[in-house]
């Protein structure tokens, strides 16, 4: 049966849902992120991105480049709240869609076709949910995720496109190797280095010349230059989550241990979001006292990864949670609602210098081990 795979992408979403917010900024070049100098962009509108801006430019260099741009500080929680939405509606409308970060979805119509037709019924979609949220929106649709994602960024602003079977190499060919999902900057340099500048080049070069260079991935970017993938579309779950706890020998009422191992315990999740390149909306916290009562205590949160929030997070829940002169016997800190896209979406509460102490923190776990790098108040709080 032919694959019917749809790619949708919410366009600058979080510029267009400042512009719901504040129409005046329509039509005008719109950077999200860090007000200060030391900032980052997030994001940009297209008129913005004319003149040299894209994400994660430091906001000095932006600045420089288009004077005249309005800059955003972005809220979390507007973006969290019209995400959620179009992710509702999706899930009315779709037998199978995967959210593969806050503003993009796949969804497998595969077998659709001959009851309603697989366009008309993701152009059904686009118009219900722009009607619903007036939010620009472009989608492709083709056999597989590669090219139905390539697709869609050649849709864009605002537009929708097929590329029918047997054409995928055709619609590729023409495109820089940027377009290609998993050609990095590194990546890139190196093809360009090679003399490779189109994917049509890719294409004719043989797959074993490609291995060599770029090892196993370059098997992988020499199938979708050609239009080959066969990933399935992961169905979305708000139940998918990461978690960790603690039963402890001997029952306790130390406060502040209990805290510095939940500070422990959260980095560690954290770290796990960012290396799995995650973000969470859902955060809770678990306590079980000695008479093995349990209870459990979440929120909803804007998406993140980042320690500074999520820690504050638990400890407010944790403060909620606590009934004191009771002994505890087990705690525990849970992540769900996760999503692709951590890095992006980090960038709104991050400088420069918290985003390379992130990325500092996380290669000496990556090389040392996980428990390398701890806040002074999870230091051995584990061995306490």
């Amino acid at each position: 049966m032919e694959r019917q795979i749809v790619h949708i992408d919410l366009d600058t979403f979080f510029v267009s849902v400042e512009r719901l917010v504040n129409p005046a900024l329509v039509g005008k070049p719109v950077m999200v992120g860090g007000a200060g100098d030391r900032g980052v962009v997030a994001a940009c509108s297209y008129e913005a991105r004319a003149y040299g801006v894209h994400s994660a430019m430091p906001m000095r260099m932006a600045r420089q480049l288009c004077p005249d741009a309005i800059v955003v500080r972005g809220d979390h929680s507007q973006y969290s709240k019209y995400s959620d939405v179009v992710t509702e509606i999706i899930h009315e409308h779709v037998p199978v869609y995967e959210k593969s970060s806050i503003d993009e979805f796949y969804i497998d119509l595969t077998g659709m076709d001959k009851f309603f037709g697989s366009y008309k019924l993701a152009t059904e979609l686009r118009q219900k949910i722009i009607k619903e949220t007036n939010l620009p929106i472009s989608f492709a649709l083709s056999a597989n995720k590669t090219v139905s994602k390539v697709g869609t960024g050649e849709a864009k602003p605002n537009g929708q496109k097929q590329i029918e079977l047997g054409f995928e190499k055709p619609f590729l060919a023409p495109l820089s190797i940027k377009k290609i999902p998993m050609v990095g900057d590194k990546t890139y340099h190196i093809l360009r280095g090679m003399g490779v500048a189109k994917i049509h080049t890719l294409q004719e070069m043989p797959r074993e010349l490609l291995q060599q260079v770029l090892g196993e991935n370059g098997t992988v970017i020499w199938k979708k230059a050609n239009g080959i993938d066969n990933t399935p579309v992961v169905p979305y779950s708000e139940r998918k989550s990461i978690s960790t706890e603690r039963t402890f020998d001997k029952d306790t009422i130390d406060v502040k241990g209990l805290k510095g191992l939940l500070v422990s315990m959260t980095e560690k999740l954290c770290f796990q979001l960012r290396s799995e390149n995650k973000l969470t909306a859902c955060v809770a916290v678990k306590i079980r006292y000695s008479d093995f009562n349990t209870y459990t205590m979440q929120a909803r949160i804007p998406y993140t990864s980042l320690d500074h929030i999520l820690i504050q997070k638990v400890d407010e829940l944790f403060e909620k949670l606590y009934q004191k002169r009771l002994l505890v016997r087990l705690i525990g800190v849970r992540f769900s609602h996760l999503v692709q896209g951590g890095h992006q979406y980090s960038l709104f509460e991050e400088t420069v210098e918290q985003i390379r102490l992130y990325e500092a923190m996380d290669r000496i776990r990556n090389r040392y081990g996980k428990d390398a790098v701890h806040r002074a108040i999870g230091m051995k709080v584990e061995d306490r």
